[in-house]
């Protein structure tokens, strides 16, 4: 069977989550752990932001701190645009290229239950809608 929705492609998957509350550090053992480039925060059960592997690169190691004492809280994106299960996987990779983002949080019924990458879209949607490469035409020579 062909995936159709976000939900068809993370079956079987476990949302990888950390608490704002732990240090940057514990999430980049998490996320090598689990092999994922980035985690759901969760406060309560709740998403409260997303933590990607840019945001450390780009807050915390490009930013000078402290991985040991820097918060996830202190350099997470809050509030993050999110995807529905039920969301066709087209409209997920419109949206990911609109926002530029790598990784979407997934909901069902308002709850969190996956994380949606990238790489997790079949090629096959990747390429739907990009303008048709041309083939160079070389004059024949005479």
């Amino acid at each position: 069977m062909t995936a159709r929705t976000v939900s068809d492609l993370l079956a079987g998957r476990t949302l990888r989550s950390i608490g704002a509350s732990f240090t940057v550090a514990a999430a980049c053992h998490r996320m090598r752990e689990h092999g994922v480039g980035a985690l759901a925060v969760l406060d309560d059960g709740k998403l409260v932001g997303i933590l990607s592997e840019r945001d450390i690169a780009v807050r915390v190691i490009a930013g000078h701190r402290d991985p040991m004492l820097t918060l996830v809280r202190e350099v997470m994106t809050p509030r993050p645009r999110t995807v529905p299960a039920h969301e066709p996987i087209p409209a997920a990779l419109r949206a990911m290229m609109h926002g530029r983002f790598r990784h979407l949080p997934v909901l069902s019924d308002g709850e969190p239950v996956g994380m949606l990458s990238l790489r997790d879209i079949p090629a096959e949607y990747r390429t739907e809608g990009e303008p048709p490469r041309h083939r160079s035409v070389v004059p024949a020579l005479g």
